[in-house]
């Protein structure tokens, strides 16, 4: 059977006062589900970093190991070069052993000054390795905290979130699909969720812009669905809000 417009109202309004009542619940969360997630990212990134870090320092403790073997490698073949030495028959093997010597000692002087850029690395990254550790344990103390909090909200309050929203869906079905859409853009819209408000001293209780009396009249006659001029809202008059909260 067709709606009349008066229930079509109704339909509307306790379809609104469902989903303020979860837009409520939502609200007590507030932007803890958004810290959570911004937290679970700055920990991962964090984490990547400090592996990172990590490598390096490998990569740099590793190349340190490697200069000191070719120290050792090239202190080996001085020895033997000056072994060499005392059995030389000419001039041109001696100059080439001397030759020698002094590259051997010149890599050993690169080998060593590396090193020593090698331990400056060392430390520089191991004081900020130390810091991003910091920084990430603090984080995961944040992250526990926000988790702990958030999940104390939700437990609180997720049975009866998912209670409205089971009486939100049923509630829809009884509203035709062209106010529905209308409803739920409005709805998308508007900043605080209102889609479907009363008539407040003379005003629009969604934008508080003032209703000609004409109009105030034609709203409370409910034989047409009529809208706020200014913002777009669904207008209702308060003896229709009063009769749903005595059925």
């Amino acid at each position: 059977m067709e709606q009349t417009v008066e229930q079509k109202l109704k339909a509307l309004y306790e379809l609104q006062n469902l989903h303020t009542k979860i837009d409520k619940i939502r609200q007590i969360r507030g932007e803890l589900p958004i810290e959570v997630a911004d937290l679970e990212d700055e920990v991962a990134g964090l984490e990547t970093r400090i592996q990172k870090i990590k490598a390096e320092l490998d990569d740099t403790e590793d190349a340190i190991v490697n200069r000191k073997n070719m120290i050792k490698d090239a202190q080996t073949l001085i020895k033997k070069y000056d072994t060499q030495l005392k059995d030389v028959k000419n001039n041109r093997e001696y100059d080439a052993l001397t030759k020698e010597i002094e590259i051997q000692n010149l890599d050993i002087q690169v080998s060593e000054k590396k090193i020593k850029e090698f331990g400056f690395e060392i430390n520089n990254k191991t004081e900020i390795y130390e810091k991003a550790q910091e920084n990430l344990n603090a984080r995961k103390g944040d992250l526990e905290l926000k988790k702990n909090e958030l999940e104390t909200i939700t437990s609180e309050t997720e049975k009866e979130e998912q209670a409205l929203l089971k009486k939100a869906e049923k509630a829809q079905t009884n509203i035709e699909e062209r106010l529905l859409t209308a409803y739920n853009r409005l709805r998308k819209n508007a900043v605080n969720g209102l889609a479907v408000v009363t008539i407040d001293r003379d005003s629009c209780s969604g934008c508080f812009n003032k209703i000609p009396p004409q109009r105030q009249l034609d709203i409370r006659q409910r034989k047409k669905v009529i809208v706020c001029e200014h913002c777009g809202r669904i207008l209702v008059d308060e003896a229709l809000t009063q009769e749903l909260a005595e059925a």
